[in-house]
């Protein structure tokens, strides 16, 4: 199918630049769109049925980079992650772009909030990170019989904000002696009131904290949905996340545009990947964002050409 074929991550979503915010999913925002764009949100008709459509759909996409159409990248082999970590340009995940160069083992720590520990999906193994990790390993080609390992230790806790999570900073992550740490924040936060500064405050010292164990760390930003649209300066946190990324030089991992990329080239209804709550996300879409996150870890660590990343 056309859509699936489209849907891609931008090449920026690993670089910590700022996104675009302009595409939400109130009625009020709907009318100011463009009118090919407020088609496509309308889902009145399937896009997969109007390819002709398409192509310019995609043109309007609130996105942070180019819509690629490649092909699945091959899997990462040993002996391939060991040729290309000669041939590459320096790598932002430096400590993991190492262990998977060669026969290593990896610990990664999902950390945040409810999206992390898997609120709205029908089992603890159909959460993100049960997910990343199972792809990662068939990304690797990891099996019982393989020499390296790749472990996701999940420490989400729902409701959690910037406050919570630095309280469990040392006993829930640093602890865990993690080689990589995936941190989703920037939801709970304008949703309980805490300050856009002490957010950024918080966020700041976590993330210095992680480093200075020499793990890597990459940032995961709010999810697109009606509950965290209707927040008064609810975009200002993810905003904020994408400015302290650029100041640390943190990849990102940009859920709200990757959600918003879904829904405009088809690939999944806001229904289909937001659950009644109006917050959480179902199976199918905590499903679709291990396999962005899975690749887009890949690039970070020099092992898939940006090029071909694609989810």
């Amino acid at each position: 199918m056309l859509a699936k074929q489209c849907i891609t991550y931008s090449i920026r979503d690993m670089d910590g630049g700022v996104p675009s915010q302009s595409s939400q999913f109130p009625a009020n925002t709907i009318e100011s769109m463009n009118p090919l764009k407020r088609f496509a949100m309308s889902f009145a008709v399937p896009l997969r049925l109007l390819p002709g459509l398409l192509s310019a759909a995609a043109l309007a996409v609130a996105f942070t980079g180019p819509v690629l159409a490649q092909p699945d990248p091959p899997p990462v082999t040993g002996a391939v992650a060991q040729e290309r970590a000669a041939e590459r340009v320096p790598a932002k995940l430096a400590r993991l772009a190492s262990l998977l160069g060669h026969d290593g083992d990896v610990r990664i720590v999902a950390f945040g909030s409810s999206s992390t520990e898997g609120a709205g999906a029908s089992s603890p193994a159909m959460a993100y990170p049960a997910l990343l990790e199972r792809d990662l390993e068939d990304r690797l080609q990891i099996g019982a019989s393989s020499r390296r390992s790749i472990t996701v230790i999940n420490r989400g806790k729902g409701g959690d904000t910037s406050e919570e999570m630095a309280s469990r900073l040392e006993r829930d992550v640093l602890a865990e002696r993690p080689d990589l740490v995936v941190w989703q924040t920037g939801s709970n936060d304008p949703l309980r009131g805490v300050p856009v500064e002490r957010f950024v405050e918080l966020t700041r010292e976590g993330l210095r904290a992680i480093r200075a164990t020499g793990a890597d760390v990459v940032l995961m930003d709010q999810q697109w949905c009606r509950k965290l649209s209707g927040v008064d300066g609810a975009e200002r946190y993810g905003e904020a996340l994408h400015a302290l990324a650029a100041e640390l030089n943190v990849p990102v991992i940009r859920r709200r545009a990757l959600m918003q990329s879904w829904v405009t080239h088809g690939l999944m209804t806001p229904a289909q990947m937001i659950g009644p709550d109006g917050l959480h996300m179902t199976d199918a879409g905590y499903r679709q964002l291990a396999k962005a996150a899975a690749a887009q870890i890949l690039v970070g660590a020099g092992l898939i050409q940006p090029s071909l990343a694609r989810n």
